[in-house]
Formats: C-alpha cells, sequence, structure tokens
C-alpha cells in the first residue's frame, strides 16, 4: 500500500464576521498517497485556500488532525511546524513569487542553504533540477528575463528542492496562455508520479482536474467526490 502522505481528519475552522461566525470547513477529511494527484474544485469562496493552508501548515486549524508523511503536525507550535514546512512540503502558487535579484540557479539554492544544506550541495541540486524542467541553459537569469512559462518551471523546481513528500499547488498554470499552461502541467504532473510525490492542486480548470487521479469538491464545508 503506497505511502499516505497527506491525512486530514475532521478539520473545522470558522472565522467571524460582523459578530457571526462563518463556518468555511466542517469536519474536513482527506487522504493522499504518495504518487497521487488529487484536484481540489469549487467555486469561489468555498474555502479552497483556507484547506490549502491548512493542509499547508501555514494556518492552523479550530479543530482535527493533520498527518504529513506519517508526522503528526496538529498541536505543535510555530517552529516545528515551519520545520515540517521545509523539510516535507512544497508549494507552488498561480504566481511564481522568484526572488527577482536573483537568478534561476539562485531561487533554487537559496531555500535549500536555509535548511542548512551546503552552499556546494544545493548549487549541485539546483542544476540537477533546473535540467529536469528543461531550463539548464536559463540558470543564471534572473526571472525578468525568463517568460512566463520558464518563471513557473523555476517555481516547481524551487517546491521541490529540499526533496518534499507533499506538494500543495494553487492555480499552478492559472496565470499561463493554454499552450503553456499544458506543458507546465504536463511537466507538473510527470514530477509528481516520477518522484513519488503526493499532491493537492486546486483548480477552477476541469479540463485539468480530469486528468488528476482524482476529483474532490469543496461542497458546504465538505469535501465530496467530484
Amino acid at each position: 500500500m503506497a505511502e499516505i502522505v497527506l491525512r486530514l481528519t475532521g478539520i473545522h475552522r470558522s472565522f467571524t464576521q460582523v459578530e457571526t461566525p462563518l463556518h468555511v470547513l466542517r469536519g474536513v477529511d482527506a487522504a493522499i498517497q504518495a504518487g497521487e494527484m488529487v484536484a481540489l474544485v469549487g467555486p469561489s469562496g468555498a474555502g479552497k485556500s483556507t484547506l490549502l493552508h491548512i493542509a499547508g501548515l501555514l494556518e492552523a486549524a479550530d479543530k482535527g488532525g493533520i498527518e504529513i508523511a506519517g508526522q503528526k503536525a496538529d498541536g505543535l507550535n510555530d517552529a516545528e511546524r515551519t520545520a515540517i514546512r521545509r523539510d516535507k512540503i512544497g508549494f507552488v502558487y498561480q504566481f511564481h513569487h522568484l526572488l527577482p535579484e536573483f537568478t534561476a540557479e539562485e531561487n533554487i539554492t537559496i531555500p535549500q542553504m536555509l535548511a542548512g544544506v551546503s552552499r556546494s550541495v544545493a548549487k549541485d541540486r539546483a542544476r540537477e533540477l533546473l535540467g529536469l524542467v528543461g531550463l539548464s541553459a536559463r540558470a543564471g537569469h534572473r526571472p525578468a528575463k525568463l517568460s512566463g512559462g520558464e518563471q513557473q518551471r523555476v517555481a516547481i523546481a524551487r517546491a521541490l528542492a529540499n526533496r518534499p513528500r507533499l506538494l500543495i499547488a494553487d492555480e499552478p498554470t492559472g496565470n499561463l496562455d493554454m499552450h503553456t499552461s499544458e506543458k507546465v502541467f504536463a511537466l507538473f504532473a510527470d514530477l509528481v508520479r516520477g518522484q513519488g510525490l503526493g499532491a493537492l492542486v486546486a483548480t477552477h480548470n476541469l479540463d485539468l482536474a480530469r486528468r488528476m487521479d482524482r476529483v474532490v469538491e469543496m461542497r458546504d464545508g465538505l469535501l465530496v467526490a467530484g
């Protein structure tokens, strides 16, 4: 049986609007296996981003259990949550959020050095990942000199830099034209499956969603099969 890289159990999250509680997540359960891509769909405001933030340990749930690659993650302090995010989770957003003053290689090297990896080892890993995403020749270019698709490929490589077990992606192709979106999605899928990662991918693109292993929908604060 494949490793479970993300397990959510009874996740609740509410916010207060003008003294009235807004129940966004009402007991979400989910499990994602290594090598599995799960599409998260639903209308704007349904709670997709909140769920991604909780799954990525960027936000705490009000109640419920979270495990990342077998490690219990709910109830931890900020430093412990940061360590799990750094070591076990990679993030890919709609906008690449690359550091504009650094090259593609440096954008992938820096997260590793922050995790305690030596500069030489981090640079070797960055070059390896740039090769995987087909950008070896662009290693020395800053983001402004890269196309939108190239920037997003660097962002995917950066998400893989610290060898995570889980990828959290929020509209990873939403800022790209159709042709570039197809190429970036195909690359993303190949990397997830080839490296045995688990991926939770929020998207409004139902064509892309159907090409993933499963589709789940946020509906009335719960996840249901899409």
